[in-house]
């Protein structure tokens, strides 16, 4: 596989976990009120809402400004300490602009951008290190919100309800 394939397969593939982990916050999202979107399962824990933000700021710092090398305006403490302020619609839209920013981001990083190391949040990570981690992250707190989701719920979210899971690898 030459470079430039493995850098459209990088890039790809992080495209493809983030359309994917954003249908299933979305589908988090139409399942629960406004105020069940600000609802803490403890003290410990923080909110659908308090995760959004959280993911808009992480991928804003990451995958925006540090591989797009933009300003990293992220105030990382309000995106936990956030009761409210923010609707269902404006929370969506918010995740929706961002992971959009992100996808940008992905396909127009040049190559040697992937190789460049960089500092991101006291860390010192290469830009397939931020890619990798910036996915991760996203998955981590989507799998956070389905399940809060799912114990408000009481019921399967039905991300897999089409596929067959039990499928052998050849």
């Amino acid at each position: 596989m030459s470079t430039q394939n493995l850098h459209e397969e990088i890039t790809q593939v992080a495209i493809r976990h983030f359309k994917e982990n954003t249908d299933k916050i979305m589908h988090c999202l139409d399942q629960l009120t406004e105020e069940e979107i600000w609802k803490r399962p403890n003290e410990a824990s923080n909110s659908v809402g308090n995760q959004i933000l959280h993911l808009c700021g992480n991928i804003r710092q990451y995958a925006v400004a540090s591989l797009g090398r933009k300003e990293d305006i992220r105030e990382r403490d309000s995106e936990f300490s956030a009761k409210d302020g923010f609707t269902k619609e404006e929370l969506s839209e918010k995740l929706s602009e961002t992971v959009q920013m992100a996808i940008a981001t992905f396909e127009q990083v040049p190559e040697e951008e992937l190789l460049r190391t960089r500092n991101v949040q006291g860390y010192h990570y290469t830009g397939i290190a931020v890619i990798m981690h910036v996915v991760e992250h996203y998955s981590y707190h989507t799998g956070q919100i389905a399940f809060w989701t799912k114990l408000l719920r009481d019921k399967s979210l039905g991300f897999y309800d089409n596929v067959d899971l039990n499928v052998k690898n050849e």
